[in-house]
């Protein structure tokens, strides 16, 4: 039998599912690396599989040679390593209600579309701030069941740990540039600009180059102190919208301040060998509602899965004291 706030539970369903895509397009909106990928093509839906699987572009293909004439071309296998394998790491967020807030205290059309709202709304920012703390983490909160972020694959000590799958102890090829562990790095200007020059070569192959630099509070304002008597600013329509900017080389510098970014760190990233990867039916997919047997109340789940995945490390780089 249907429970008292059924028509309201209905409403709620049906209103989660039209905003679905929203609600997505949102929490991405809300970090500014998943902004850029978004720009970029760079966001993937998966149909599924036992993990996320990404090709591998870290090098040229060795095959490449001149000839002459009936000279034997090169048909060796160029890489031994071919993909990269991630986990699928799963979230959840609710719209709750009981039958007071939603039946008897909020029978009126509009202070139910009020109270829905509301919900919707704290649902998503939900989603927002965990998120984008996934991006910056290690992958180790919630008990290794977080976003495999920024701190694992772009790590301050690249020469150890295990990342999609690939031992970087021993495949040097798939560690990142680091630059810093100085304490004046980012209390001296000429220590910055020496630094941050060194990681932008260090991460520069041919034409490819980092498009994003992302900074702590700290990381940001030395770089901007650094500016000061040049007032290099870049247009904020062409840069990563709703985010503070500035340029460096080519790059566009972003603050993405009480995100869950290290302190003290800015990363150059190359979005070119980044993506964020979902599963077509969980990128806060809405469910169907639940009604618990023992309680006037609803919940009516948003699910995601997936993952931040890369290409090519070498590429990418993390400047940090």
């Amino acid at each position: 039998m249907a429970g008292p706030n059924s028509n309201f539970t209905e409403i709620v369903v049906t209103t989660l599912r039209n905003r679905a895509k929203n609600i997505a397009d949102n929490v991405s909106n809300g970090n500014a690396l998943l902004q850029r990928l978004s720009q970029k093509g760079n966001i993937s839906l998966k149909d599924g599989g036992r993990t996320i699987v990404r090709e591998l572009d870290y090098a040229e293909n060795a095959t490449f040679s001149y000839y002459t004439g009936y000279e034997t071309l090169n048909v060796a296998a160029s890489d031994v390593l071919t993909a990269a394998e991630y986990p699928w790491k799963q979230a959840n967020v609710n719209v709750v209600g009981s039958g007071l807030e939603t039946v008897v205290q909020n029978s009126g059309a509009n202070a139910i579309l009020d109270l829905l709202e509301a919900r919707i709304r704290n649902a998503e920012r939900t989603a927002k701030n965990n998120i984008s703390q996934g991006i910056y983490s290690d992958g180790t909160g919630s008990n290794g069941k977080q976003i495999t972020g920024l701190l694992a694959q772009v790590n301050i000590t690249p020469t150890s740990g295990i990342v999609g799958g690939i031992n970087r102890a021993s495949q040097t090829f798939w560690r990142n540039q680091t630059s810093g562990d100085i304490g004046e790095v980012f209390t001296s200007s000429a220590v910055l600009e020496s630094e941050m020059a060194d990681l932008w070569i260090e991460c520069t192959r041919g034409g490819d180059h980092p498009d994003l630099l992302v900074a702590d509070q700290a990381a940001y304002k030395a770089f901007w102190l650094s500016l000061l008597p040049i007032q290099r600013f870049t247009d904020p329509n062409t840069a990563v919208r709703g985010f503070e900017s500035l340029k460096y080389v080519t790059a566009d510098v972003v603050l993405d301040h009480d995100s869950g970014i290290r302190g003290s760190t800015m990363y150059f990233l190359n979005t070119d060998y980044l993506f964020w990867d979902v599963h077509s039916s969980r990128n806060f997919s809405v469910q169907e509602k639940r009604e618990p047997v023992n309680q006037d109340a609803f919940v009516v789940p948003l699910l995601f899965a997936g993952n931040l995945t890369g290409s090519n490390f070498s590429l990418q780089g993390v400047l940090y004291t």
